[in-house]
């Protein structure tokens, strides 16, 4: 396999040979793609160009997440470095275009990225160096720091995130220079949220689809390949789709394949016995491992009774069932591909809800396994998260199983929460006890790789259920340990071990205890951070942080105009500020529809929508939307938004989280009018939106913030954020020659 990759590398640095020989023959390599463009509005290129920003943002920031670990697990790095190369391109729109610099970046991000040779283990290396700590757990990453492997890292890290921000300049100018032809900013403006909005839905079908990146990127060179000015410019930009393509090529065969979830990328390898009979199949998620399907039927015992190497009794997928009643009804949170509902089967379950996030995942159960668990009529398959079904539904289990449910990547790409975050919380675990049925058992495992946090689920637990679980350890598979937790809220997992002596010698030999020598603080909805030991901001934030800083310093000084003024105060507060709400928004909404993909682009394309309504009602009455009262009600939202106690409103999910939505578009709408208004009036658009880039780069930065004080306390750090931009906006009129009231409208 290995050598195949090696030979289409090879044959895609051809392909980019004979692309540089066709530059170098045109004999204007550094001309391609200049056109200064025309005066007026093109509104075929804005709303290109737009589609292309957002659709090449969430592409790049999902690809880089499944290649380069480390930003898998802070998400939004990627996407501050693609912000920082749009605001780059809006300061520089009266330039050359740079789509040669573009182009050049996208493959050689591809070239690096995709190295054959152990390329696999720098990019390894460089995600254990950058996430080597003691207070956060990223899979793989050693605990001890490393000053010479971090240097190292943090400079390739750093041509890393260059090369994405070079991808994003050109599309930064055109966009910038089409506003600036427009009719007016606002107009030029209100096609760009348009045009975001089509990106958003582009690449929400794409991974609803399942389309893999070879798909993604050549969309973004087709598009890259359709703004050039000239037929031949075109024809070259277009032909690097076939260099992009091999770069990105994965062998495929029945045996071994990759699939691209709406979340992650699953790479599928069946494990056959000599005489060719299906024993397991080995799952890997974003290039780490993450779980298998495996064969545990009688029958297949039967035939190779030595094959697991455990009594079959003892597997951890058959242990939940002996502490609790005889045919149970079963709730699974984390299904996956089905080996726990199989177990459930096997023990004479009477129905089973199997809970489950990901199609992928789902659907290679449902036709690999061998044991076919989810054709049984006893199992019911939801497509959805943990905390969505619990909230839903009105059943009660007599065993309710936490399957491994651990995450590798984030349900969103703007903040730093992964996926089972909201399942981990103590608001969770007793929404989970209130489903159980009378003698009902909680039974979690989990691969504890940090006593901080075994220490934390223990809490968790105890807080939960007002005593300490039974705590022993089991194995996942041979090589990877798993700690299991086991409470009821009867005596019902006592009665089970004195029943059993076989479970309680096994229970008593595994047993397992977690101490520190300060309490880890438990997670709440508000503070989710399962992953994290204490409520402060983690060394390796910060080092990244860092690095999106010096190379924001770096690009901005490269900009003539920068070096003799400063960014508008008011632009930059507003793309601030309006990060922050929207991670607030994302997250507040996750808890009550799920934090799925769909879930994500829907929040994400209605705040987007929202700001495109403030546009139209500004360009259309003006005169009725007075900056002081678009002030107030902005802060006053704001505030309603805070003091409002979501969790103590009695209702469906649904309603209570329509309320929600409302609840906080009404100060993105509000925030909408107040931009709309003083964009409409700006000198130089191409300035007000790479200030808005850079305070967005900014709010990335605050988000990380909630490490510390929560995911509500963004809110009132949110409102002096805006409390910068009036005192802007005051500014503004207060240094402009033909300065009007703040009151005035017009």
């Amino acid at each position: 396999m290995m050598n195949s990759r090696i030979v289409i590398f090879l044959l895609a640095i051809g392909a980019l040979a004979v692309w540089r020989l066709a530059l170098y023959r045109k004999r204007h390599d550094d001309t391609i793609g200049v056109s200064t463009g025309s005066s007026r509005l093109q509104l075929s290129q804005l709303l290109l160009a737009s589609f292309l920003t957002i659709f090449l943002e969430l592409a790049v920031i999902r690809w880089i997440a499944v290649e380069v670990r480390i930003f898998a697990y802070i998400k939004n790095l990627a996407l501050l470095v693609c912000f920082l190369g749009f605001g780059l391109g809006c300061a520089l729109a009266r330039g050359r275009v740079r789509w040669l610099t573009a182009a050049n970046a996208l493959l050689g991000l591809l070239i690096i990225v995709r190295w054959p040779w152990q390329g696999g283990r720098v990019l390894e290396g460089l995600s254990q160096a950058l996430g080597a700590a003691s207070d956060v757990e990223i899979w793989g990453a050693g605990k001890s720091w490393n000053w010479a492997h971090f240097t190292l890292a943090a400079a390739v890290a750093s041509l890393l995130l260059f090369l994405i921000t070079c991808i994003f300049v050109p599309l930064g100018q055109t966009v910038s220079r089409q506003i600036e032809a427009a009719p007016s900013p606002l107009h030029g403006y209100s096609w760009n949220l348009a045009g975001s909005l089509i990106g958003i839905v582009g690449f929400l079908g794409a991974c609803r689809l399942m389309l893999s990146p070879t798909i993604w990127f050549g969309v973004g060179l087709a598009g890259f390949a359709l703004l050039q000015s000239e037929r031949r410019d075109r024809y070259l930009m277009a032909s690097l789709i076939v260099p992009a393509a091999l770069l990105l090529h994965d062998s495929a065969t029945n045996d071994h394949f990759s699939i691209w979830s709406p979340y992650q990328q699953i790479e599928f390898t069946r494990i056959k016995l000599p005489d060719g009979e299906f024993v397991a199949a080995n799952l890997f998620v974003n290039h780490v491992g993450y779980q298998y399907i495996v064969n545990l039927s009688p029958e297949f015992l039967a035939r190779h009774p030595h094959v697991m190497g455990e009594p079959s009794e003892e597997n951890h997928f058959n242990l939940p069932f002996r502490f609790g009643k005889a045919t149970p009804s079963v709730l699974i949170v984390g299904a996956g591909a089905g080996n726990d509902a199989a177990a459930a089967l096997r023990n004479g379950s009477r129905f089973v809800d199997a809970v489950e996030i990901d199609p992928a995942i789902l659907a290679l159960g449902k036709s690999q396994h061998p044991e076919r668990p989810y054709d049984s009529a006893q199992v019911a398959v939801h497509l959805t998260d943990a905390r969505n079904f619990l909230k839903r539904s009105q059943n009660r289990y007599d065993l309710i199983l936490f399957g491994a449910l651990d995450s590798h990547t984030q349900f969103s790409d703007y903040s730093n929460m992964r996926l089972d975050n909201f399942v981990y919380t103590l608001e969770s675990f007793r929404e989970a006890r209130d489903h159980l049925a009378p003698d009902g058992v909680l039974y979690l495992k989990f691969q504890v790789n940090r006593p901080w946090m075994g220490e934390r689920l223990l809490a968790l637990l105890t807080q939960t259920f007002g005593k300490p679980p039974v705590m022993f350890r089991t194995n996942l598979t041979a090589f990877i340990p798993a700690t299991c937790f086991v409470i009821s809220s009867s005596n019902q997992v006592e009665k089970a071990l004195a029943a059993d002596p076989r479970l309680a010698e096994l229970v008593a030999r595994n047993r397992v205890a977690f101490a520190s020598s300060s309490p880890v603080p438990v997670t709440t909805d508000d503070w989710p951070y399962l992953y994290q030991e204490g409520r402060w901001i983690p060394r390796t934030y910060f080092s990244v942080a860092l690095l999106v800083i010096l190379l924001g310093l770096a690009l901005y000084w490269q900009i003539p105009e920068a070096r003799g003024s400063t960014p508008s105060l008011f632009f930059l507060s507003m793309g601030a500020g309006f990060l922050l709400l929207e991670t607030q928004a994302i997250s507040r909404l996750a808890l009550y529809f799920g934090t799925t993909w769909l879930v994500n682009a829907i929040a994400i394309g209605a705040l987007l929508a929202t700001l495109l309504l403030g546009n139209v009602m500004i360009e259309l009455k003006p005169e009725l939307w007075r900056r002081s009262w678009t002030v107030i009600g902005l802060l006053g939202s704001l505030l309603i938004a805070y003091l409002i106690p979501f969790r103590s409103i009695s209702g469906s999910t649904r309603y209570v989280g329509s309320a929600v939505a409302l609840t906080f578009a009404i100060p993105v709408f509000f925030a909408g009018l107040l931009f709309a208004e003083e964009f409409r009036i700006t000198d130089s658009p191409s300035s007000a939106l790479a200030a808005n880039m850079l305070g967005a780069v900014c709010g990335g930065l605050l988000e990380n913030l909630s490490l510390v004080v929560g995911m509500r306390a963004l809110l009132p750090i949110y409102r002096p954020v805006r409390a910068v931009a009036v005192c802007g906006l005051g500014w503004r009129r207060f240094s402009s020659p033909a300065a009007v009231p703040l009151a005035d409208s017009t």
